[in-house]
């Protein structure tokens, strides 16, 4: 359980602290290089699902964001059982790694529109006197880590996008869709190992034991 709860605080810590840095310092699309062209700081907000796709305007949001919620609800539950049945560690640290990327990511959705102002005339601010940029489930998710590692066209007899410009990684993403992405990727990967783990319980020889005729207790016998 301690080091559950130590992984998805460690986490939600670094993802709030990052997110909240850049939303107060940068202006939406402001960016900086870290290493070369290769490792950028690019301030974008996504406003609906995954690599930025919309569901359904005002609406879809708000039933996007209880619909995180209720998953995170059934990742939790999932992780106390895991903890209780003593699963394999990885398994737990795995489910501890998504369930802290999944808040950390329904923290900018539920309450960043009332937290901040607008980003796109400047740099925001934090608890504005007119108000945030939205109201409750109808925030944005703070996105800034981008790896353009390498650009090119497709050639002319690939499939639908023959000849066009290809940029690897174009998606921008955060601290918490990190966590999502490692828990997943080791899940899929030690699967085997981790859901074919099984608590080595002592086996007991019933022919080892004997019946104290006076206590009525049954005694292993030494060998």
């Amino acid at each position: 359980m301690k080091k559950s709860l130590l992984i998805i605080f460690l986490v939600l810590f670094v993802d709030q602290v990052f997110k909240i840095w850049i939303k107060t310092h940068l202006y939406l699309g402001q960016e900086f290089h870290v290493l070369g062209n290769w490792f950028l700081i690019h301030f974008t907000e996504n406003n609906g699902m995954a690599f930025g796709l919309e569901f359904g305007g005002s609406f879809g949001k708000l039933l996007l964001s209880v619909f995180r919620i209720a998953l995170v609800f059934g990742i939790g539950w999932y992780l106390l059982r895991l903890i209780k049945e003593k699963a394999h560690n990885g398994l737990i640290v795995c489910f501890s790694l998504i369930f802290a990327g999944a808040i950390g990511n329904i923290i900018d959705s539920v309450f960043y529109g009332l937290v901040f102002s607008e980003s796109n005339a400047g740099i925001a601010t934090m608890f504005p006197a007119e108000g945030g940029y939205a109201k409750l489930f109808h925030g944005r998710v703070v996105d800034m880590l981008y790896f353009p590692l390498f650009e090119g066209h497709f050639p002319s007899w690939f499939p639908v996008w023959g000849g066009e410009p290809f940029l690897f990684f174009r998606e921008v993403f955060n601290i918490a869709d990190s966590s999502i992405t490692i828990g997943v990727s080791l899940l899929l990967i030690f699967q085997k190992k981790f859901y074919g783990h099984k608590e080595q319980l002592p086996v007991v020889d019933p022919t080892s034991a004997e019946t104290n005729s006076q206590t009525g207790t049954e005694v292993t016998a030494a060998e």
